[in-house]
Protein backbone atom coordinates (compact mmCIF):
# COMPACT_ATOMS: atom_id res chain seq x y z
CA UNK A 1 0.00 0.00 0.00
CA UNK A 2 1.54 3.27 -1.17
CA UNK A 3 0.41 6.60 0.27
CA UNK A 4 0.92 9.46 -2.22
CA UNK A 5 1.03 13.22 -1.67
CA UNK A 6 0.92 15.41 -4.79
CA UNK A 7 2.39 18.43 -3.00
CA UNK A 8 2.55 19.73 0.57
CA UNK A 9 3.89 23.21 1.28
CA UNK A 10 6.52 23.30 2.69
CA UNK A 11 7.96 20.64 5.04
CA UNK A 12 5.89 17.55 5.89
CA UNK A 13 6.19 14.72 8.41
CA UNK A 14 3.69 11.85 8.14
CA UNK A 15 2.71 9.28 10.78
CA UNK A 16 0.37 6.32 10.42
CA UNK A 17 -0.74 4.80 13.73
CA UNK A 18 2.09 6.62 15.51
CA UNK A 19 4.69 5.23 13.09
CA UNK A 20 6.61 7.80 11.07
CA UNK A 21 6.26 6.75 7.44
CA UNK A 22 7.47 9.82 5.47
CA UNK A 23 9.37 13.07 5.73
CA UNK A 24 9.65 15.50 2.82
CA UNK A 25 10.92 19.01 2.14
CA UNK A 26 9.72 21.01 -0.85
CA UNK A 27 6.35 22.65 -1.37
CA UNK A 28 5.75 21.84 -5.05
CA UNK A 29 6.90 18.26 -5.60
CA UNK A 30 5.40 14.83 -4.82
CA UNK A 31 6.42 12.13 -2.38
CA UNK A 32 5.12 8.70 -1.39
CA UNK A 33 5.49 6.18 1.41
CA UNK A 34 5.07 2.42 1.65
CA UNK A 35 2.62 2.12 4.55
CA UNK A 36 1.93 -1.60 4.29
CA UNK A 37 3.41 -2.60 7.64
CA UNK A 38 2.00 0.44 9.47
CA UNK A 39 -1.63 -0.35 8.58
CA UNK A 40 -3.78 -2.09 11.17
CA UNK A 41 -7.19 -3.48 10.26
CA UNK A 42 -10.00 -1.04 9.55
CA UNK A 43 -9.23 1.68 12.10
CA UNK A 44 -6.16 3.79 11.28
CA UNK A 45 -5.01 7.24 12.30
CA UNK A 46 -3.08 9.31 9.76
CA UNK A 47 -1.32 12.48 10.96
CA UNK A 48 0.40 15.01 8.70
CA UNK A 49 2.40 17.81 10.31
CA UNK A 50 3.29 20.68 8.00
CA UNK A 51 5.71 23.55 8.59
CA UNK A 52 5.69 26.58 6.31
CA UNK A 53 7.76 29.35 7.92
CA UNK A 54 6.67 32.45 6.01
CA UNK A 55 9.50 34.55 7.40
CA UNK A 56 12.14 32.23 5.91
CA UNK A 57 12.89 33.81 2.53
CA UNK A 58 15.40 31.09 1.64
CA UNK A 59 12.50 28.71 0.87
CA UNK A 60 11.60 28.33 -2.84
CA UNK A 61 8.25 30.13 -2.67
CA UNK A 62 7.76 31.89 -6.01
CA UNK A 63 4.90 34.40 -5.95
CA UNK A 64 3.71 33.46 -2.46
CA UNK A 65 4.12 36.58 -0.32
CA UNK A 66 5.77 36.46 3.08
CA UNK A 67 3.76 39.34 4.54
CA UNK A 68 0.18 39.34 5.83
CA UNK A 69 -1.32 41.18 2.86
CA UNK A 70 -0.46 40.57 -0.79
CA UNK A 71 0.92 43.51 -2.77
CA UNK A 72 2.76 44.32 -5.98
CA UNK A 73 3.63 41.18 -7.93
CA UNK A 74 3.21 38.87 -4.91
CA UNK A 75 0.08 36.97 -3.87
CA UNK A 76 -1.53 35.26 -0.89
CA UNK A 77 0.54 32.21 0.15
CA UNK A 78 -0.66 28.62 0.26
CA UNK A 79 0.21 26.43 3.23
CA UNK A 80 -0.28 22.69 3.74
CA UNK A 81 -1.69 20.00 1.48
CA UNK A 82 -2.60 21.63 -1.83
CA UNK A 83 -2.53 18.71 -4.28
CA UNK A 84 -4.24 15.34 -4.24
CA UNK A 85 -3.59 12.66 -1.60
CA UNK A 86 -4.39 9.05 -2.48
CA UNK A 87 -3.79 5.46 -1.41
CA UNK A 88 -2.58 2.99 -4.06
CA UNK A 89 -2.91 -0.77 -3.50
CA UNK A 90 -0.41 -2.82 -5.52
CA UNK A 91 0.49 -6.48 -5.93
CA UNK A 92 3.83 -7.49 -4.45
CA UNK A 93 5.33 -7.56 -7.96
CA UNK A 94 4.50 -4.33 -9.78
CA UNK A 95 5.76 -1.53 -12.00
CA UNK A 96 7.98 0.49 -9.67
CA UNK A 97 9.08 3.21 -12.10
CA UNK A 98 8.69 4.16 -15.75
CA UNK A 99 10.89 6.39 -17.91
CA UNK A 100 9.95 7.08 -21.54
CA UNK A 101 12.21 8.50 -24.25
CA UNK A 102 10.28 8.80 -27.53
CA UNK A 103 12.41 8.81 -30.69
CA UNK A 104 10.64 10.54 -33.59
CA UNK A 105 13.56 10.13 -36.00
CA UNK A 106 13.91 6.42 -35.28
CA UNK A 107 10.17 5.73 -35.05
CA UNK A 108 10.53 4.03 -31.68
CA UNK A 109 10.17 4.35 -27.92
CA UNK A 110 13.15 3.87 -25.65
CA UNK A 111 12.07 3.01 -22.11
CA UNK A 112 13.18 1.98 -18.65
CA UNK A 113 10.85 -0.04 -16.43
CA UNK A 114 11.64 -0.62 -12.77
CA UNK A 115 10.39 -3.83 -11.21
CA UNK A 116 11.05 -7.55 -11.05
CA UNK A 117 10.32 -10.25 -13.59
CA UNK A 118 9.08 -10.26 -17.19
CA UNK A 119 7.33 -7.20 -18.61
CA UNK A 120 5.07 -6.56 -21.57
CA UNK A 121 4.57 -3.23 -23.37
CA UNK A 122 1.84 -2.48 -25.91
CA UNK A 123 1.65 0.81 -27.83
CA UNK A 124 -1.51 1.97 -29.60
CA UNK A 125 -2.38 4.91 -31.83
CA UNK A 126 -6.01 5.91 -32.40
CA UNK A 127 -7.14 2.58 -31.01
CA UNK A 128 -4.89 0.37 -33.17
CA UNK A 129 -1.89 -1.54 -31.80
CA UNK A 130 1.30 -0.23 -33.42
CA UNK A 131 3.98 -1.94 -31.35
CA UNK A 132 4.64 -4.67 -28.79
CA UNK A 133 7.65 -5.57 -26.65
CA UNK A 134 8.28 -8.25 -24.03
CA UNK A 135 11.31 -9.16 -21.96
CA UNK A 136 12.87 -8.62 -18.55
CA UNK A 137 12.39 -5.46 -16.52
CA UNK A 138 14.99 -2.82 -17.28
CA UNK A 139 15.62 -0.88 -20.47
CA UNK A 140 14.49 -1.62 -24.02
CA UNK A 141 13.36 -0.20 -27.34
CA UNK A 142 9.88 -0.61 -28.78
CA UNK A 143 9.64 -0.16 -32.58
CA UNK A 144 6.51 1.57 -33.89
CA UNK A 145 4.67 0.51 -37.05
CA UNK A 146 3.22 3.99 -37.53
CA UNK A 147 5.01 7.27 -36.83
CA UNK A 148 3.10 10.50 -36.24
CA UNK A 149 4.55 13.61 -34.64
CA UNK A 150 3.09 15.56 -31.71
CA UNK A 151 2.65 19.33 -31.99
CA UNK A 152 0.24 21.99 -30.70
CA UNK A 153 -1.45 21.93 -34.10
CA UNK A 154 -1.72 18.12 -34.10
CA UNK A 155 -1.33 16.66 -30.57
CA UNK A 156 -1.14 12.98 -31.54
CA UNK A 157 -0.47 10.76 -28.54
CA UNK A 158 0.34 7.06 -28.34
CA UNK A 159 -1.33 5.07 -25.57
CA UNK A 160 1.00 2.69 -23.73
CA UNK A 161 0.18 -0.31 -21.54
CA UNK A 162 2.92 -1.66 -19.29
CA UNK A 163 2.35 -4.97 -17.55
CA UNK A 164 4.25 -6.85 -14.84
CA UNK A 165 2.26 -9.85 -13.67
CA UNK A 166 -1.18 -8.67 -12.60
CA UNK A 167 -0.11 -5.01 -12.39
CA UNK A 168 -1.01 -2.88 -15.40
CA UNK A 169 0.06 0.76 -15.84
CA UNK A 170 -1.67 2.91 -18.46
CA UNK A 171 0.60 5.64 -19.84
CA UNK A 172 1.04 7.64 -23.02
CA UNK A 173 3.77 9.43 -25.00
CA UNK A 174 4.22 11.81 -27.90
CA UNK A 175 6.84 11.79 -30.64
CA UNK A 176 8.46 15.18 -31.14
CA UNK A 177 11.86 16.84 -31.29
CA UNK A 178 12.99 20.18 -29.87
CA UNK A 179 16.15 21.98 -31.01
CA UNK A 180 17.78 25.39 -30.70
CA UNK A 181 20.17 26.26 -33.53
CA UNK A 182 20.87 28.96 -36.11
CA UNK A 183 19.18 31.55 -33.91
CA UNK A 184 15.85 29.71 -34.02
CA UNK A 185 13.69 27.30 -32.05
CA UNK A 186 12.87 24.12 -33.99
CA UNK A 187 9.95 21.77 -33.39
CA UNK A 188 9.97 18.48 -35.28
CA UNK A 189 12.69 19.75 -37.59
CA UNK A 190 10.87 22.97 -38.59
CA UNK A 191 11.39 26.55 -37.34
CA UNK A 192 8.66 27.32 -34.85
CA UNK A 193 7.54 30.63 -33.33
CA UNK A 194 6.50 30.25 -29.72
CA UNK A 195 3.50 32.44 -28.87
CA UNK A 196 3.28 32.00 -25.12
CA UNK A 197 1.27 33.54 -22.33
CA UNK A 198 2.47 34.02 -18.75
CA UNK A 199 0.32 31.85 -16.49
CA UNK A 200 0.58 32.36 -12.72
CA UNK A 201 -1.59 29.31 -11.91
CA UNK A 202 -3.74 31.02 -9.25
CA UNK A 203 -7.43 30.18 -8.90
CA UNK A 204 -10.41 31.82 -7.16
CA UNK A 205 -11.03 30.23 -3.78
CA UNK A 206 -8.12 27.82 -3.91
CA UNK A 207 -5.07 30.03 -4.63
CA UNK A 208 -2.53 27.50 -6.01
CA UNK A 209 -5.22 24.78 -6.04
CA UNK A 210 -7.75 24.58 -8.86
CA UNK A 211 -11.28 23.64 -7.80
CA UNK A 212 -11.45 20.77 -10.29
CA UNK A 213 -9.79 19.05 -13.19
CA UNK A 214 -12.19 20.96 -15.42
CA UNK A 215 -10.70 24.27 -14.26
CA UNK A 216 -7.18 23.13 -15.20
CA UNK A 217 -8.36 22.13 -18.65
CA UNK A 218 -10.34 25.35 -19.09
CA UNK A 219 -7.28 27.57 -18.60
CA UNK A 220 -5.53 25.85 -21.50
CA UNK A 221 -8.63 26.01 -23.68
CA UNK A 222 -9.01 29.72 -22.93
CA UNK A 223 -5.35 30.39 -23.75
CA UNK A 224 -5.69 28.53 -27.05
CA UNK A 225 -8.86 30.49 -27.86
CA UNK A 226 -6.73 33.65 -27.52
CA UNK A 227 -4.30 32.25 -30.11
CA UNK A 228 -1.47 31.15 -27.81
CA UNK A 229 0.34 27.88 -28.54
CA UNK A 230 1.82 27.56 -25.06
CA UNK A 231 2.45 29.04 -21.64
CA UNK A 232 5.28 29.92 -19.38
CA UNK A 233 3.95 28.58 -16.06
CA UNK A 234 5.38 31.32 -13.87
CA UNK A 235 7.00 30.57 -10.52
CA UNK A 236 4.95 27.43 -9.96
CA UNK A 237 5.31 23.68 -10.47
CA UNK A 238 1.75 23.04 -11.60
CA UNK A 239 -0.52 20.13 -10.75
CA UNK A 240 0.31 17.22 -13.10
CA UNK A 241 -3.26 17.20 -14.37
CA UNK A 242 -2.62 20.56 -16.04
CA UNK A 243 0.32 19.00 -17.90
CA UNK A 244 -1.92 16.06 -18.84
CA UNK A 245 -4.28 18.48 -20.57
CA UNK A 246 -1.39 20.34 -22.19
CA UNK A 247 -0.30 17.02 -23.70
CA UNK A 248 -3.84 16.10 -24.79
CA UNK A 249 -4.90 19.48 -26.14
CA UNK A 250 -1.57 20.47 -27.71
CA UNK A 251 0.03 23.25 -25.67
CA UNK A 252 3.72 24.06 -25.21
CA UNK A 253 4.96 24.47 -21.62
CA UNK A 254 7.94 26.17 -20.05
CA UNK A 255 8.37 24.59 -16.60
CA UNK A 256 9.75 27.12 -14.13
CA UNK A 257 11.06 26.63 -10.60
CA UNK A 258 9.61 28.87 -7.87
CA UNK A 259 12.40 31.11 -6.61
CA UNK A 260 13.66 31.84 -3.15
CA UNK A 261 14.02 35.51 -2.22
CA UNK A 262 17.13 35.42 -0.07
CA UNK A 263 20.47 33.93 -1.00
CA UNK A 264 22.43 31.48 1.15
CA UNK A 265 24.11 28.09 0.74
CA UNK A 266 20.93 26.59 2.23
CA UNK A 267 18.69 28.33 -0.31
CA UNK A 268 20.86 26.93 -3.12
CA UNK A 269 20.60 23.42 -1.65
CA UNK A 270 16.84 23.63 -1.25
CA UNK A 271 16.23 24.95 -4.74
CA UNK A 272 18.50 22.44 -6.49
CA UNK A 273 16.96 19.51 -4.58
CA UNK A 274 13.36 20.48 -5.33
CA UNK A 275 14.17 21.40 -8.94
CA UNK A 276 15.63 17.92 -9.41
CA UNK A 277 12.36 16.36 -8.20
CA UNK A 278 10.34 18.65 -10.51
CA UNK A 279 12.35 17.77 -13.63
CA UNK A 280 12.18 14.06 -12.87
CA UNK A 281 8.41 14.32 -12.37
CA UNK A 282 7.71 16.17 -15.64
CA UNK A 283 10.39 15.12 -18.16
CA UNK A 284 8.17 12.56 -19.93
CA UNK A 285 5.53 15.12 -20.96
CA UNK A 286 5.68 16.01 -24.68
CA UNK A 287 4.20 19.43 -23.93
CA UNK A 288 7.22 20.50 -21.86
CA UNK A 289 9.70 22.16 -24.23
CA UNK A 290 11.89 24.27 -21.90
CA UNK A 291 13.27 24.20 -18.36
CA UNK A 292 13.54 27.45 -16.38
CA UNK A 293 15.38 26.91 -13.07
CA UNK A 294 15.78 30.63 -12.28
CA UNK A 295 13.90 33.89 -12.93
CA UNK A 296 15.23 37.47 -12.93
CA UNK A 297 18.05 36.70 -10.46
CA UNK A 298 15.53 36.20 -7.64
CA UNK A 299 17.23 34.56 -4.67
CA UNK A 300 20.69 35.02 -6.15
CA UNK A 301 23.63 36.96 -4.80
CA UNK A 302 25.05 40.09 -6.49
CA UNK A 303 25.45 39.82 -10.26
CA UNK A 304 29.16 40.60 -10.01
CA UNK A 305 29.72 37.80 -7.48
CA UNK A 306 31.43 34.74 -8.99
CA UNK A 307 29.18 32.54 -6.83
CA UNK A 308 26.13 33.77 -8.77
CA UNK A 309 27.53 32.57 -12.09
CA UNK A 310 28.71 29.34 -10.47
CA UNK A 311 25.21 28.50 -9.20
CA UNK A 312 23.55 29.32 -12.53
CA UNK A 313 26.01 27.10 -14.38
CA UNK A 314 25.44 24.38 -11.78
CA UNK A 315 21.67 24.53 -12.34
CA UNK A 316 22.14 24.54 -16.12
CA UNK A 317 24.37 21.47 -16.03
CA UNK A 318 22.20 19.70 -13.43
CA UNK A 319 19.12 20.16 -15.60
CA UNK A 320 20.85 18.84 -18.71
CA UNK A 321 22.09 15.82 -16.74
CA UNK A 322 18.47 15.01 -15.81
CA UNK A 323 17.12 15.66 -19.31
CA UNK A 324 19.33 16.26 -22.33
CA UNK A 325 16.44 16.66 -24.80
CA UNK A 326 15.19 20.16 -23.97
CA UNK A 327 16.68 23.66 -23.86
CA UNK A 328 17.52 25.16 -20.45
CA UNK A 329 17.11 28.87 -19.70
CA UNK A 330 19.59 29.66 -16.97
CA UNK A 331 18.04 32.90 -15.63
CA UNK A 332 14.95 34.03 -17.48
CA UNK A 333 14.83 37.76 -18.17
CA UNK A 334 18.42 38.97 -17.75
CA UNK A 335 21.88 38.29 -16.29
CA UNK A 336 22.09 34.83 -17.83
CA UNK A 337 25.11 32.55 -17.72
CA UNK A 338 25.17 29.44 -19.94
CA UNK A 339 21.76 29.26 -21.59
CA UNK A 340 20.06 27.64 -24.60
CA UNK A 341 17.59 30.50 -25.14
CA UNK A 342 18.31 34.20 -24.80
CA UNK A 343 15.23 35.52 -23.01
CA UNK A 344 14.54 39.19 -22.28
CA UNK A 345 11.84 40.88 -20.18
CA UNK A 346 10.74 44.19 -21.62
CA UNK A 347 7.63 46.16 -20.61
CA UNK A 348 8.36 49.11 -22.87
CA UNK A 349 5.73 50.64 -25.19
CA UNK A 350 5.35 49.45 -28.76
CA UNK A 351 7.55 52.21 -30.17
CA UNK A 352 10.44 51.16 -27.93
CA UNK A 353 9.93 47.49 -28.80
CA UNK A 354 9.90 48.31 -32.52
CA UNK A 355 13.20 50.16 -32.23
CA UNK A 356 14.97 47.76 -29.85
CA UNK A 357 14.23 44.47 -31.64
CA UNK A 358 15.10 45.33 -35.22
CA UNK A 359 18.68 44.18 -34.80
CA UNK A 360 20.44 41.71 -32.54
CA UNK A 361 22.90 44.37 -31.42
CA UNK A 362 20.12 46.67 -30.21
CA UNK A 363 18.27 43.82 -28.51
CA UNK A 364 21.36 42.85 -26.49
CA UNK A 365 22.31 46.44 -25.62
CA UNK A 366 21.79 46.95 -21.86
CA UNK A 367 21.75 50.75 -22.12
CA UNK A 368 18.58 52.69 -21.48
CA UNK A 369 17.93 51.25 -18.04
CA UNK A 370 17.72 47.59 -19.00
CA UNK A 371 19.73 45.04 -17.08
CA UNK A 372 22.33 43.19 -19.19
CA UNK A 373 21.11 39.95 -20.77
CA UNK A 374 24.34 38.15 -19.75
CA UNK A 375 26.58 38.13 -16.71
CA UNK A 376 30.16 39.32 -17.05
CA UNK A 377 32.18 36.50 -18.63
CA UNK A 378 29.22 35.18 -20.63
CA UNK A 379 27.90 36.29 -24.00
CA UNK A 380 25.43 35.53 -26.77
CA UNK A 381 26.34 32.27 -28.56
CA UNK A 382 23.72 32.19 -31.32
CA UNK A 383 20.80 30.98 -29.23
CA UNK A 384 17.22 31.95 -30.20
CA UNK A 385 16.09 35.27 -28.73
CA UNK A 386 12.62 35.48 -27.20
CA UNK A 387 10.95 38.33 -25.33
CA UNK A 388 9.62 36.19 -22.50
CA UNK A 389 7.78 38.98 -20.66
CA UNK A 390 6.11 42.03 -22.20
CA UNK A 391 2.73 43.78 -22.15
CA UNK A 392 1.14 43.69 -18.72
CA UNK A 393 -1.63 46.09 -19.78
CA UNK A 394 -4.46 46.72 -17.33
CA UNK A 395 -7.95 47.75 -18.38
CA UNK A 396 -9.69 50.89 -17.15
CA UNK A 397 -9.04 52.87 -14.00
CA UNK A 398 -10.29 50.39 -11.39
CA UNK A 399 -8.44 49.01 -8.40
CA UNK A 400 -5.19 47.16 -8.90
CA UNK A 401 -2.36 47.82 -11.30
CA UNK A 402 -0.65 46.91 -14.56
CA UNK A 403 2.64 47.87 -16.19
CA UNK A 404 0.63 50.19 -18.40
CA UNK A 405 -3.06 51.00 -18.82
CA UNK A 406 -5.69 50.97 -21.57
CA UNK A 407 -8.88 52.98 -21.20
CA UNK A 408 -11.23 50.45 -22.79
CA UNK A 409 -11.31 47.08 -24.58
CA UNK A 410 -10.60 48.65 -27.97
CA UNK A 411 -7.53 50.42 -26.61
CA UNK A 412 -6.32 47.21 -24.97
CA UNK A 413 -6.63 45.38 -28.29
CA UNK A 414 -4.80 48.16 -30.15
CA UNK A 415 -1.98 48.19 -27.58
CA UNK A 416 -1.63 44.42 -27.74
CA UNK A 417 -1.59 44.48 -31.55
CA UNK A 418 1.07 47.17 -31.75
CA UNK A 419 3.33 45.35 -29.27
CA UNK A 420 3.02 41.94 -30.98
CA UNK A 421 3.61 43.45 -34.42
CA UNK A 422 6.67 45.29 -33.11
CA UNK A 423 8.20 42.05 -31.81
CA UNK A 424 7.40 39.99 -34.92
CA UNK A 425 8.61 42.56 -37.45
CA UNK A 426 11.90 41.69 -39.21
CA UNK A 427 14.57 41.10 -36.59
CA UNK A 428 15.98 38.50 -34.20
CA UNK A 429 12.88 37.79 -32.03
CA UNK A 430 11.75 34.17 -32.47
CA UNK A 431 8.89 34.12 -29.99
CA UNK A 432 7.24 35.91 -27.10
CA UNK A 433 5.42 35.47 -23.81
CA UNK A 434 2.69 37.99 -23.01
CA UNK A 435 1.99 39.07 -19.44
CA UNK A 436 -0.48 37.62 -18.61
CA UNK A 437 -3.37 35.16 -18.90
CA UNK A 438 -5.49 36.25 -15.92
CA UNK A 439 -5.67 38.94 -13.28
CA UNK A 440 -4.44 37.75 -9.88
CA UNK A 441 -5.58 39.61 -6.78
CA UNK A 442 -4.23 43.19 -7.06
CA UNK A 443 -2.40 42.50 -10.34
CA UNK A 444 -4.94 43.41 -13.03
CA UNK A 445 -2.98 42.97 -16.26
CA UNK A 446 -4.56 39.75 -17.52
CA UNK A 447 -6.36 39.23 -20.80
CA UNK A 448 -8.92 37.46 -18.59
CA UNK A 449 -10.32 38.51 -15.23
CA UNK A 450 -9.48 36.37 -12.20
CA UNK A 451 -12.76 34.47 -12.69
CA UNK A 452 -11.73 33.81 -16.32
CA UNK A 453 -13.93 36.30 -18.16
CA UNK A 454 -12.33 37.73 -21.35
CA UNK A 455 -11.70 41.48 -21.34
CA UNK A 456 -11.58 41.48 -25.14
CA UNK A 457 -13.43 39.13 -27.48
CA UNK A 458 -11.07 36.15 -28.03
CA UNK A 459 -12.06 36.17 -31.71
CA UNK A 460 -10.36 39.59 -31.94
CA UNK A 461 -7.31 38.69 -29.86
CA UNK A 462 -6.57 35.40 -31.62
CA UNK A 463 -5.50 36.73 -35.06
CA UNK A 464 -3.27 39.31 -33.35
CA UNK A 465 -1.52 36.61 -31.29
CA UNK A 466 -0.99 34.61 -34.49
CA UNK A 467 0.50 37.51 -36.45
CA UNK A 468 3.05 35.96 -38.84
CA UNK A 469 6.72 36.41 -38.12
CA UNK A 470 8.07 38.75 -40.80
CA UNK A 471 11.54 38.36 -42.28
CA UNK A 472 13.77 40.56 -44.43
CA UNK A 473 13.47 40.15 -48.20
CA UNK A 474 16.80 38.26 -48.33
CA UNK A 475 15.72 35.61 -45.86
CA UNK A 476 15.12 34.91 -42.21
CA UNK A 477 17.23 36.16 -39.32
CA UNK A 478 20.43 34.19 -39.19
CA UNK A 479 20.92 34.54 -42.94
CA UNK A 480 20.22 38.13 -43.92
CA UNK A 481 20.53 39.72 -40.49
CA UNK A 482 23.56 37.88 -39.10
Amino acid sequence: MLLHFGAVDYRATVWLNDVEVARHEGGHTPFAADVTTALQGADNVLVVRVEDPLADLSLPRGKQYWKETSEGIFYTPTTGIWQTVWLEPLPARHVESLRLRPDLTGGALDFEVGGEGPIELTASLAGSVVGRWSGSAGSGRLALDEVQAWSPESPRLYELEVRIGSDVVAAYFGLRTVETRDGRFWLNGEPYVQRLVLDQGYFPGGLLTAASDRDLRRDIELAKSLGFNGARKHQKIEDPRWLYWADRLGFLVWTEMPSAHEHSPESERRLAAEWTEAVVRDRDHPSVVAWVPMNESWGLGPAEDAATARFLVQLYELTHSLDSTRPVISNDGWEQALTDLCTIHDYGPAADLARRYRTLEAALDPSGGHRPPYLTGFAYRGEPLLVSEFGGVSLGAGEGWGYSQAGDAAALLDTYRSQVEALLAPGPVQGFCYTQLTDVEQERNGLLTFDRQPKVDPALIRPVTQTPKRTHQFGAFGAADA
